[in-house]
């Protein structure tokens, strides 16, 4: 069984650096293989992780569903529609050197997708069998998780700015994992882009409020703004940058 960690914020924390890191972490420790998964709306993992990516599972999802609609459907004669997913979906998975890459992705056209996320949901499962861990890049409403799409979650790792409404909106997906009982073994809080990498007391009085657990603060960087702006994969910035460094000392804390 795949050890799963799930990390999950509002947009703009840093989430995905982040967890880039994270994967980063992971195969610098030799702790493969690992499956990266960029399940956010806004997939820019494989710019994190300098990885080109060809196609999305969103994008095929999209066109199997609609296949039925076309003149010409892209399926070929004699093939089912599970088989030519299956086909289609396998060819999504981006080798890497110490970890591999899948790209969910969102299809943008109308219509029931139930039959499709049926398939996605089959092939994530059978693919996480293969990999000890599982890394995933939520967007901040989970929407995959709480669809059933990802098999299980171990590890629920919320990232936050240092900001009052960023703790906030944590608080609020901690409580709503709750409530849906997904019963993640560990939900921990990560604060991003803190000046100095210190907390000051109000940020910690609403930490509090909310019934976090905080695991590690991530100081605010400019070597991780500059290799951004760039285009550089910022999860590939010096091992002893602050940010790489702090990070290191959470997936340590946490056990990895």
């Amino acid at each position: 069984m795949s050890h799963l960690i799930a990390v999950a914020g509002k947009g703009g924390t840093g989430k995905t650096t982040t967890c880039g890191m994270m994967i980063d972490y992971l195969c610098q420790k030799n702790q493969g293989p690992v499956l990266a998964v960029d399940a956010d709306a806004n997939s820019n993992l494989n710019e994190v992780l300098g990885v080109k990516v060809e196609a999305t599972l969103g994008s095929i999802r999209e066109e199997i569903a609609h296949a039925e609609l076309q003149v010409k459907s892209p399926i070929p004669p004699g093939m089912s529609k599970q088989d030519y997913a299956n086909w289609k979906f396998n060819d999504a998975l981006v080798e890497e050197d110490d970890y591999d890459m899948l790209v969910m992705g969102r299809g943008q056209g109308t219509g029931c997708y139930c039959f499709v996320n049926d398939l996605l949901r089959g092939q994530i499962v059978k693919l996480a069998q293969n990999y000890k861990y599982v890394v995933v890049d939520n967007e901040a409403g989970l929407e995959h998780i709480s669809r059933g799409t990802l098999p299980h979650m171990d590890t629920l790792l919320l990232v936050s700015d240092c900001s009052r409404r960023g703790i906030q909106a944590v608080g609020r997906v901690a409580r709503m994992v709750e409530e849906m009982k997904l019963n993640p073994k560990t939900v921990k809080l990560i604060v991003n882009r803190a000046p100095g990498g210190v907390l000051n007391d109000g940020i910690k009085e609403e930490i509090a409020n909310q019934g976090l657990d905080l695991v590690g603060v991530i100081p605010q960087d400019e070597t991780i703004y500059e290799y951004d702006c760039d285009g550089k994969a910022t999860s590939q910035v010096p091992d002893d940058n602050p940010v790489k460094m702090a990070v290191r000392k959470i997936m340590e804390d946490l056990g990895f």
